[in-house]
């Protein structure tokens, strides 16, 4: 490819992502590492390079010591591994004599033989951030294609604290609020969660049309194209049967059954291989009981989507299966999926952290029945015969209150009031 025409591209595209919008995404991210993000499709990692860079400049780096590269760009469709060799040529040349440039690859995946180049990189000392279609770069694969040399950091959709900011709200909906902020910010989240948290989603009015589009381009793209799967109809059943189970574990066999009796004779093997392309794509995350031994524990998760929106396109009536959802999602972004768990032996509890020796019970309205409440705080009461120091919160859709049951601290708090802790 021309040198002089590269040139003008990388040109073109600083002044792209230096008009670029968005909000400050709350990642924490250290000066001198490598960074590859990853996530699901639609969550803001090309924004999350354009967040580094403007942190770089606010820092004093001046920007002619900044490399971008936009893959998806249709000027480089036939970008070739000797092309990527005189990018960085030309992000030296303008950055100067003896300066290393910063880089930035978005959307890296475009051009075969990347890895390589990437990873040589690294080794050169130069400080590199990428990012990767989840079509091309899924979470079982990083590890082995980047050798060590990168931190790999997953992206979320928003926060209900990003989502506010995006909406142009910074009131402080934690302290004393007058009955309007309350009505404001139940009104905002209700919407947060029946629609989910893609960033671009707080611009489009058209939610559901939205979220299907991405969730189709997931499902095609990430999970049927990439793995050649031929039986579509089965994938969509069991993504089906996934999304009505979403409280409850979910084991392998279990599946295979539900498939069987709706006519689909397919082995287990098949549809263990069907959750992993789903969940390499990270349409869907898992977590295991905690109480289980350990074979149990890999066979009998409990499943989530990664979003509540994507969640709701596949269910009727799911309000509350999208509170668990969502307060799984909450729970992976604080905790990260493997300390997160739910507890299962002669008691059930939705979710346990044990580094904050903590259990939540999710409840619409924990407190309207009392057969409901009984049952919620029964289970905290069994559960410390286990544990005997939990913490016990019980997460409802609008209550709050502080309870003693048998002596035992039970917090109710409403999601939104918990989501902004």
């Amino acid at each position: 490819m021309n040198r002089d025409f590269l040139k003008e591209i990388l040109i073109d595209q600083k002044e792209m992502y230096l008009s670029n919008p968005g909000i400050l995404r709350a990642y924490e991210l250290e000066e001198n590492v490598n960074y590859c993000f990853v996530g699901i499709r639609r969550t803001g990692k090309s924004y999350m390079l354009y967040q580094q860079i403007k942190k770089l400049q606010e820092s004093g780096v001046p920007l002619n010591e900044i490399l971008y590269v936009n893959f998806e760009d249709e000027r480089l469709l036939e970008t070739e591994t000797a092309d990527l060799n005189t990018m960085l040529e030309i992000g030296l040349e303008m950055a100067g004599k003896d300066k290393k440039p910063y880089i930035f690859l978005d959307e890296i995946h475009n051009v075969a033989g990347w890895e390589k180049f990437v990873r040589r990189l690294a080794d050169m000392k130069y400080r590199v951030n990428i990012t990767g279609s989840n079509s091309k770069m899924l979470s079982r694969e990083i590890a082995s294609t980047l050798g060590g040399r990168f931190m790999v950091v997953q992206i979320f959709p928003y926060s209900f604290t990003e989502y506010l900011r995006a909406l142009g709200k910074e009131n402080d909906y934690t302290r004393a609020m007058s009955t309007s902020d309350k009505a404001e910010v139940f009104k905002i989240y209700e919407q947060y969660v029946k629609y989910g948290a893609f960033p671009e989603l707080t611009e489009i009015r058209n939610k559901r049309e939205y979220l299907g589009s991405i969730y189709q381009t997931i499902y095609v793209g990430d999970i049927l194209t990439r793995n050649s799967i031929s039986n579509d109809f089965a994938l969509r059943l069991i993504l089906k049967k996934v999304a009505e189970s979403v409280m409850n574990a979910l084991s392998f066999s279990r599946l295979t059954n539900i498939l069987k009796s709706a006519g689909f004779a397919i082995g287990k093997q098949t549809v263990i291989n069907y959750i992993g392309y789903v969940t390499d794509a990270y349409l869907l995350f898992s977590i295991q009981n905690y109480a289980a031994k350990l074979v149990e524990k890999e066979t009998a998760p409990k499943y989530y989507f990664m979003d509540t929106g994507l969640l709701g396109l596949l269910t009727i009536n799911s309000e509350t299966a999208q509170l668990e959802n969502l307060v799984a999602v909450e729970l992976i972004r604080r905790y990260g999926t493997e300390n997160v768990y739910y507890f299962e032996s002669n008691v059930e509890i939705d979710f346990y952290v044990p580094e904050q020796n903590l259990a939540i019970q999710v409840c619409y309205n924990a407190l309207d029945n009392l057969d409901t409440k009984e049952r919620e705080l029964n289970a905290f009461a069994k559960l410390r015969k286990f544990i005997p120091e939990a913490q016990c919160l019980i997460l409802s859709n609008s209550e709050e209150a502080e309870l003693d049951y048998n002596g035992i601290s039970v917090s109710v708090l409403p999601m939104w009031k918990w989501l902004l802790a």
